[in-house]
């Protein structure tokens, strides 16, 4: 969704800003629904923040072709804009970190899982077709009992 060109660096602080805070609070997002084991939204939470990611990198682009058109502000509101932008941008690298570990974390759980299932569906059956057990060690059956 690209965003007007803003008119000064107040507007075009204001409008990173805001996209920042709805990044970072979509990465705590992120991370409750990584941490509470039902993942069923991970999907929908993905797209709207490749969204924001181009937000971003738009607005970021913006606030370069203004800071080599025109000097930089040395107004309060724009330093205290200035100043959040980089807490928030801190904020939303550490929560990136974060999930990317716990998204590590359980793809290593699944692969570990699939691992076992798959040892256990080439391992021979405890069990016969009917039901008695079948003891057998590689080629050599013990029979059963």
């Amino acid at each position: 969704m690209p965003v007007s060109a803003p008119a000064n660096w107040e507007d075009c602080l204001a409008a990173e800003h805001k996209a920042l805070l709805s990044f970072v609070a979509l990465l705590e997002e992120e991370q409750r629904t990584l941490l509470s084991g039902q993942p069923e939204s991970l999907l929908d939470l993905a797209d709207t923040k490749t969204r924001l990611v181009e937000e971003l990198t738009h607005l970021v682009g913006q606030r370069h072709q203004l800071q080599s058109a025109s000097p930089t502000p040395d107004d309060l509101r724009s330093r205290q804009l200035w100043s959040d932008i980089r807490q928030l941008a801190g904020r939303a690298e550490q929560l990136n970190r974060t999930n990317g570990e716990l998204i590590q974390i359980k793809l290593s759980h699944n692969q570990q899982a699939l691992a076992v299932l798959h040892q256990a569906a080439n391992s021979p059956s405890l069990y016969g077709p009917d039901g008695q057990q079948n003891l057998s060690i590689g080629s050599r059956n013990l029979g059963r009992v």
